[in-house]
């Protein structure tokens, strides 16, 4: 059988393909390659492709070419250029990163960044990032953590070697000590501080306590929304936990007693900040502090 005989297959279009074609959004062009081809043209895109008689009269047509423009528009939307499919794997692309890596993602990964669902982060950078974090600590990253927890890290403390697993946002924060060298709470250096509050319905309270780190404690754990006015008014060196848990019950007692009506009701800072007590009114705020100035005084006596 010669080449030109293996080619030949009817030419006819029928009108009823070209209805079926014309209500999914195609024209139908020619027919191509073999008696099962259609060229078919996109109403929407106007790009052309070759489709199957069988597809076009039982399903409906899907233009690659506007699929294409779909994965460019959901990673344009999650922050990354388009770069290819994977011919690898169907289910997978490439994508330029803002920082200029190349990564690999699966399409629907991509889809849900585009929607605000999830994030889709370059691992060398994440990567240098939870380093820098690590030794703004003075801790290294060493690796994944062992136990395979995602939330966990493998660090390693140079001034002691000792290899930890730490949960991230420990690292983050500082909240965490050494298992070899560090001190437990109750010997280690803290603080005790006074800290303001000003709620979105007005309302201005004030909360006294203690914490190794305010700062971590004000920032990472006791606001529920970044975005809540808050601010640390003073705080005095202990040079012990113990000491300033002791020290911070005594002052409790002192102003419970003094002022009882200034206690807050937890009810009113619940959807706020993140503890059940120990916070009171503005009228306050000046009481703490001179207890607390008090204290420092006599401390540097």
């Amino acid at each position: 059988m010669t080449q030109s005989a293996t080619q030949t297959f009817p030419l006819t279009i029928h009108a009823h393909w070209r209805d079926t074609a014309a209500n999914k959004g195609f024209d139908i062009l020619k027919r191509i390659r073999d008696r099962y081809h259609l060229l078919l043209r996109c109403r929407t895109c106007g790009a052309t492709h070759m489709g199957k008689i069988f597809v076009v009269m039982n399903n409906q047509p899907l233009c690659p070419h506007c699929i294409e423009h779909r994965w460019q528009a959901d990673a344009k939307a999650a922050g990354l250029k388009w770069a290819g499919r994977d011919p690898q794997s169907r289910h997978h692309g490439f994508y330029i990163a803002d920082c200029g890596h190349r990564l690999r993602r699966q399409l629907e990964l991509v889809k849900r960044a585009a929607a605000r669902i999830c994030d889709v982060r370059c691992e060398a950078c994440h990567s240098r990032k939870e380093q820098t974090e690590a030794e703004a600590q003075g801790w290294t990253l060493t690796g994944p953590d062992p136990e395979s927890d995602p939330n966990y890290r493998l660090y390693r403390h140079p001034s002691c070697g000792h290899v930890q697993r730490i949960a991230r946002v420990n690292m983050q924060t500082g909240r965490f000590g050494c298992g070899n060298c560090g001190d437990d709470w109750p010997a280690a250096p803290s603080h005790l501080y006074a800290m303001q509050f000003k709620l979105p319905n007005g309302a201005l309270l004030v909360k006294l306590g203690f914490s190794r780190n305010p700062d971590s404690r004000l920032r990472h754990q006791l606001l529920k929304h970044h975005g809540l006015d808050a601010q640390i008014l003073k705080t005095v060196p202990m040079p012990t936990g113990q000491l300033a848990l002791q020290t911070e019950k005594r002052l409790h007692a002192r102003v419970k007693s003094t002022f009882p009506d200034s206690i807050a009701p937890p009810d009113l800072y619940a959807g706020s900040i993140n503890v059940r007590s120990e916070i009171y009114f503005a009228e306050v705020t000046r009481e703490i502090l001179r207890l607390l100035d008090e204290i420092d005084t006599d401390s540097a006596a």
